[in-house]
């Protein structure tokens, strides 16, 4: 492992790089014989780059084509053989990057959270709880061009409302414990002013336009089932989807799923790379 940065739209980010000495590797997954690059989007963890932990689509997908085109150049990686596995909301986020100019050839998308305008309205409380959203988002961006201040709530709460996601009770026990995703690095915030981009953001509407070859795993209990398989019915290149059981964390850190799902996903990349 080899700690490395490269620019981003001129802000200097911060990752890992796993990756054989003397050979050039596929780059997605180290322990199935990948190079594997994992780094900080823009404004968080150990990556430059204002304002901070802001969740903006556009700059992530940026960032996503330079990591890209940085492991393309890289001495031990084959830069013709760059994969993408996208877990989460940046599912979303590497649709919006292929569109672009990339290295990347293949995805596999693991519990992706995909939304259009109708689920953002289930999600968030219908048309009344979208509009009370955006207008905090047109308040703080407005505060933000006359005082340069953000205004910033909890990303995740299982007490306060306000937060990018509530839920009371014990479901957003990942992003709250330390032992798991709560790491102090996260910075645990979300910028009130991203809440428009993120509302307004439609991935699923991009599927038409994504030609590379993508392999959806997910299951009935993760956070957007309907928007994955709406995200598949609409997809213009090669795909194929698996159904696991599991909720949307055991996709991150119950290891029996994890291993099944990352299966799933070396058998995609190795045959599409």
């Amino acid at each position: 492992m080899q700690e490395v940065t490269f620019f981003s739209q001129g802000a200097r980010l911060s990752g890992r790089l796993w990756s054989a000495p003397g050979q050039r590797r596929r780059a997605v997954l180290a322990e199935a014989g990948f190079a594997a690059l994992t780094f900080d989007f823009r404004g968080f963890g150990a990556s430059e780059g204002a304002p901070r932990e802001l969740e903006s689509a556009s700059l992530k997908a940026e960032d996503i084509r330079n990591a890209a085109a940085f492991l393309r150049t890289h001495p031990e990686v084959d830069g013709e053989r760059i994969g993408a596995l996208a877990i989460c909301a940046s599912a979303g986020y590497f649709a919006a990057a292929s569109l672009g100019d990339t290295a990347i050839r293949s995805i596999a998308m693991v519990a992706p959270w995909l939304h259009d305008a109708e689920i953002v309205r289930q999600v968030y409380g219908g048309d009344a709880g979208v509009a009370e959203r955006l207008a905090t988002a047109s308040r703080a961006r407005d505060r933000y061009v006359r005082t340069g201040e953000l205004d910033y709530v909890p990303a995740a709460s299982n007490v306060d409302p306000t937060a990018a996601m509530y839920w009371p009770g014990d479901a957003l026990d990942y992003y709250l414990n330390p032992r798991r995703g709560g790491l102090p690095e996260w910075g645990g915030r979300f910028a009130s002013l991203a809440w428009k981009e993120w509302l307004e953001f439609d991935p699923i509407a991009l599927a038409p336009r994504v030609r590379l070859p993508v392999r959806l795993i997910s299951g009935e209990q993760t956070a957007t089932p309907g928007g994955a398989r709406k995200f598949e019915a609409a997809l213009g290149g090669a795909h194929d989807s698996l159904w696991l059981a599991g909720t949307q964390f055991d996709f991150y850190d119950n290891p029996e799923t994890v291993a099944k799902a990352a299966g799933h996903a070396i058998e995609h990349l190795r045959a599409t790379l």
